[in-house]
């Protein structure tokens, strides 16, 4: 299972990194706005790395929140983009919002589920 998320995060995260730095035309776009879907895609990655490293959550978030700057510093260079402080932070907060998702998901699948186990188990 943990190979299984960590290739879903890293091909996230490439889909992610083409849709910031590619050509504009080829970017998908839909009705939630810049914003909603900058939001949607960076909760999802934060979401996608929180469970695929749970061990070292923290640090991950907190690189990730520099890799999302690079990104963003890197549309200077790229045909077509900008680098907006505006989506660094709406990328930045919503990623470390998908990491506290995955960080109570956690907590509830060991709270919940170790009692579901204790449930199950026989009397003696």
């Amino acid at each position: 299972m943990s190979f299984l998320m960590r290739s879903l995060a890293w091909l996230l995260a490439a889909a992610v990194t083409f849709a910031t730095l590619g050509p504009p035309g080829l970017r998908p776009h839909s009705d939630l706005g810049q914003d909603g879907e900058h939001a949607l895609a960076f909760i999802l990655i934060g979401l996608a790395f929180g469970l695929a490293y749970r061990r070292r959550r923290l640090a991950i978030a907190a690189l990730s929140v520099a890799l999302i700057g690079l990104l963003e510093l890197m549309q200077f260079w790229a045909p077509g983009r900008h680098a907006r402080l505006e989506d660094f932070v709406v990328d930045a907060l919503t990623a470390c919002l998908g990491f506290a998702f995955a960080a109570a998901a956690d907590w509830a699948m060991a709270r919940f589920g170790a009692r579901t186990v204790a449930s199950e188990s026989p009397a003696e």
